[in-house]
């Protein structure tokens, strides 16, 4: 079954500096249909003006991945990480017993977009901890969050996996785990996703499949995030 959650459902905030779309309840958007998902609580897609970000805050018990989209994001945390993110790479920081951090524009001019994606994780109260790595040359269906890191990826504190699927006016197939539950979320383009239409910024909610066949006439950048089941 594939419930699609359309770009245009999301919760909406402006705040001057920051266009932001929620797919789930997140500050000051409340839908109680709409509170997560398995273990994914947050899918925020942020639009950030030059220059302006967000100032030095905690964090608590989230697993908090970033996925840039377009621009580079400055980063500054309280475990002496210091750096930039650019189009392209993921960042996880998991706040374990907690952290503070800032992340702003990189560029005085031009926009920054990017995902922001909060998954619980399977323990509290654990050390803070920080990656990140670049998968902008990376093509088809890649694994970039894993609960061990395999393959190459980023590892977080759950039995969660994240896919990025970047397709040129081809196609992929991707088959479900047993028990598993999925949520995709086109960042870019246009795809079908066995047979549902799906575009820029559309979600969809999949269960109960035994294939996932994914076409893109055209370039469509997305994540396919892979949960437990319930």
């Amino acid at each position: 079954m594939i419930n699609v959650r359309f770009s245009n459902e999301r919760g909406h905030a402006k705040h001057g500096w920051l266009d932001s779309r929620h797919t789930f309840s997140f500050a000051e958007y409340y839908d109680p249909q709409f509170m997560g998902f398995s273990d994914l609580r947050v899918i925020n897609d942020d639009w950030v003006d030059g220059g302006a970000g967000f100032g030095a805050h905690p964090h608590k018990d989230m697993e908090i991945i970033t996925y840039v989209l377009e621009g580079t994001i400055a980063h500054k945390d309280t475990m002496n990480n210091v750096s930039q993110l650019q189009t392209g790479e993921v960042q996880v920081m998991s706040a374990g017993k907690g952290v503070f951090h800032s992340e702003f524009n990189a560029s005085e001019t031009e926009k920054l977009n990017f995902l922001q994606i909060w998954i619980i994780p399977n323990e509290a109260g654990s050390e803070p901890r920080y990656a990140q790595k670049d998968f902008s040359g990376a093509k088809g269906i890649t694994l970039v969050v894993s609960p061990n890191g395999r393959a190459g990826s980023v590892p977080i504190r759950q039995d969660a996996n994240v896919y990025q699927v970047k397709l040129e006016g081809e196609k992929a197939v991707f088959h479900p785990g047993e028990g598993r539950v999925y949520y995709v979320q086109v960042a870019r383009g246009e795809m079908t996703l066995n047979e549902t239409p799906l575009a820029s910024g559309d979600g969809a909610y999949i269960t109960g499949e035994e294939e996932l066949e994914i076409e893109a006439d055209k370039s469509v950048e997305a994540l396919l995030f892979e949960l437990r089941g319930r």
